[in-house]
């Protein structure tokens, strides 16, 4: 018969490197309610803000003089500027109105209850009634759209109301895409009411 004593403490000693290895890996965070996101801080804030955008009627070398117009005037009482992210973004808590000016210096507006811009891609996001407003009177009204300021294509996949007075038309759908004078416009579910003229002849 062989001697059990070796085995005896050499078992001890694997349930006691088991024990502790368990213990080690339990949790012990303490978790109260929701998981603590992560604050978010801006690098800047400015009240009142106000940004013009210019662009050069033609293309100038880098001494020479120009003239310039205004194409968009952006103002809101609150600006949060987080270009300190890896992703920039400048937010517009308290809402924000758009003025933007075309060839012929004609103004249309957008109003909005909060907005984005992303400043690597040029993306504005605009939520919380949404109200484009032309020069020559046509109007959408939305709870959230993109405008894509490099292609000048504004967009949304949320419900609207288009109103056209030069067509008599008021158009309600999900879904909509268009330049920023409404020359192209696509939209993808739709009803609503138009009314046709007659001709007297």
């Amino acid at each position: 018969m062989k001697p059990l004593g070796k085995k005896i403490p050499i078992s001890i000693a694997m349930v006691l490197t088991v024990a502790i290895f368990f213990y080690s890996c339990q949790d012990t965070y303490q978790r109260v309610g929701d998981e603590k996101k992560i604050e978010v801080y801006p690098q800047g804030v400015a009240q009142d803000f106000e940004l013009t955008y210019t662009e050069t009627t033609e293309e100038l070398e880098s001494e020479d003089e120009g003239n310039s117009r205004v194409i968009a005037i952006l103002k809101s009482p609150l600006s949060e500027d987080y270009d300190n992210m890896l992703f920039k973004y400048r937010t517009f808590p308290n809402g924000l109105e758009v003025e933007y000016f075309d060839a012929d210096n004609k103004k249309s507006t957008i109003k909005a209850d909060f907005g984005i811009i992303y400043s690597q891609t040029d993306i504005i996001d605009l939520r919380g009634n949404v109200v484009i407003e032309t020069h020559d009177g046509k109007k959408l009204e939305t709870p959230q759209l993109y405008w894509d300021r490099n292609e000048e294509w504004i967009f949304t996949q949320e419900k609207f109301k288009y109103t056209n007075p030069e067509e008599g038309s008021i158009m309600d759908g999900e879904g909509m895409d268009f330049n920023r004078d409404f020359s192209i416009l696509k939209a993808h579910k739709t009803n609503g009411l138009m009314t046709i003229k007659e001709n007297e002849s």
